[in-house]
């Protein structure tokens, strides 16, 4: 069994964090999301993964090689144009010598794909959707199905007046080969907008597996926040917790004993933090970090070798690598990308996106 992974789209709606980082490698408790999908993959036996490149792609190469540092094998397969999901697997087909596992690399789920595949197998299926409850399935594909699981309708972002069930797909997907039949070359084309309907339309069997546990679409920086508030309260079965709350330190990082720490707290290694600084968790600290005296860092995600500087204060916030906090600034619910400035004393307000390179004052 091999797992795709459909790595190329450019995130849009994860901008301005995606801007000069792919998707895929946006870090999740600073380890990229992308290693997470693939341990993940890893726990149900499936040790060779396709992953199916366009935006950025050389820096996921560069980041995952060939795999053998995770314990897997990984391929990679080059789009030069953006090929849609069953475009994509048809462009990896020369990888593809069976069924196959299709997922989606901004899904954080704890599905359990072993169950998943021995439900395709059962049912003779020639593909099996993961499916999970959302409140509002018009942003998502809509998998209507009968008491037995068969799929009788897939609907991909639904009008309100066509929802019939708050059911959606779950972007993890059981396909046999010879699907692929139906997928012309070199052109976009959708499992989602194309194969799906096309194969229930046919009346060929295609079966929703109900996944149960954990769940979250990481395509926004909201849901981004909220994966990382869900992680270090326990909500994810495949990320326990320790019993205590005590944070966690990385390797070559100082915290001055006069630094106040509660909740779940996580800092990366080479991290300084200052005296009198205030930590409130959930938090999440990259490596080489810098936080000065007085400072107080509350249900935040920082990247790589940020700066926040003496008294300054920043609060459900994203700051993407290299950003500089100068000191008494003020930051809330906004989301900074890569090297931005904000300058001494300045307030940064509720739902701000600053693009990467901004100076704020």
């Amino acid at each position: 069994m091999k797992a795709l992974i459909l790595v190329g789209g450019k995130a849009t709606r994860l901008v301005p964090l995606s801007v000069n980082t792919p998707k895929s490698l946006v870090p999740v408790v600073n380890v990229p999301i992308l290693e997470h999908v693939i341990n993940h993959v890893k726990e149900h036996g499936i040790r060779e993964i396709i992953l199916a490149q366009g935006h950025l792609a050389h820096s996921i190469e560069a980041y995952f090689g060939d795999g053998s540092r995770l314990g897997v094998a990984i391929y990679h397969s080059y789009e030069d144009v953006p090929l849609g999901s069953a475009g994509a697997a048809k462009n990896a087909a020369k990888y593809l010598d069976g069924p196959f596992l299709v997922l989606n690399s901004d899904v954080f789920s704890d599905i359990d794909f072993s169950a998943m595949l021995r439900l395709h197998q059962e049912r003779g299926a020639k593909a099996t959707i993961a499916t999970t409850p959302v409140e509002d399935p018009t942003m998502y594909g809509l998998v209507e199905s009968d008491a037995t699981g068969r799929v009788r309708r897939f609907l991909e972002k639904p009008k309100r007046e066509e929802v019939t069930t708050n059911m959606i797909n779950a972007g993890a997907w059981f396909v046999e080969r010879e699907v692929l039949a139906l997928v012309p070359a070199n052109i976009n084309f959708s499992f989602e907008r194309n194969v799906f309907p096309a194969l229930v339309g046919g009346g060929q069997p295609v079966y929703a597996f109900g996944a149960s546990g954990y769940w979250i679409d990481m395509g926004t920086p909201e849901k981004y926040l909220q994966l990382h508030r869900d992680l270090l309260s326990g909500k994810c079965r495949r990320y326990p917790l320790s019993a205590d709350e005590r944070p966690v330190i990385g390797e070559g990082s100082a915290v001055d004993p006069t630094a106040q720490m509660t909740g779940r707290v996580v800092i990366g290694p080479r991290c300084k933090v200052g005296g009198r600084t205030r930590i409130e968790g959930p938090v999440v600290m990259g490596a080489g970090c810098a936080v000065e005296e007085g400072a107080a860092i509350k249900d935040t995600v920082v990247w790589r070798d940020a700066f926040i500087g003496q008294g300054a204060s920043v609060s459900s916030s994203v700051v993407a690598d290299n950003c500089r906090l100068e000191a008494g600034c003020l930051v809330e619910g906004a989301v900074l990308g890569d090297n931005v400035v904000i300058r001494r004393g300045a307030r940064v307000g509720e739902g701000t996106k600053l693009d990467p390179g901004t100076i704020y004052t």
